[in-house]
């Protein structure tokens, strides 16, 4: 029953979500299933690996496919995207965690600057309803 409530609560937050929101939960799903890819490589649990990172590889594809070529931002972000990509299937099929940390290093920065750009955004809007 529990877990019925958290998975009702996970979905209803991700229903009511800004699209910024859901964004920054996707590299933060991302970052999980590579971190849950190089756990299962370093156990050999090779199944359990690929499941994970092809997860990883799904958020990335999202990432792409979805980007805005309006905006000179995205020239910039796909090669990166595409690049990670290229480390994710490398460090599956080959098992090496190296491709993986890399990856994981570019998708934390990417993180990470899309949280200060929503954080930074927020502030320059000031408090709810004050439209001065």
């Amino acid at each position: 029953m529990v877990n019925n409530a958290a998975e009702a609560y996970k979905r209803q937050q991700i229903m009511t979500a800004t699209p910024e929101a859901l964004t920054l939960m996707l590299y933060n799903g991302c970052l999980k299933f590579i971190s849950e890819g190089e756990d299962a490589v370093k156990q050999k649990d090779y199944e359990q690996a690929n499941i994970s990172l092809q997860k990883a590889q799904n958020i990335i594809t999202e990432f792409r496919v979805t980007l805005n070529m309006d905006y000179e931002i995205s020239f910039q972000l796909l090669p990166l995207y595409n690049y990670v990509y290229d480390r994710l299937v490398e460090g599956n099929m080959k098992s090496d965690l190296k491709p993986l940390e890399e990856a994981k290093t570019i998708i934390t920065e990417l993180r990470d600057a899309w949280a200060q750009a929503m954080k930074k955004a927020r502030a320059e809007k000031g408090p709810a309803g004050n439209y001065a």
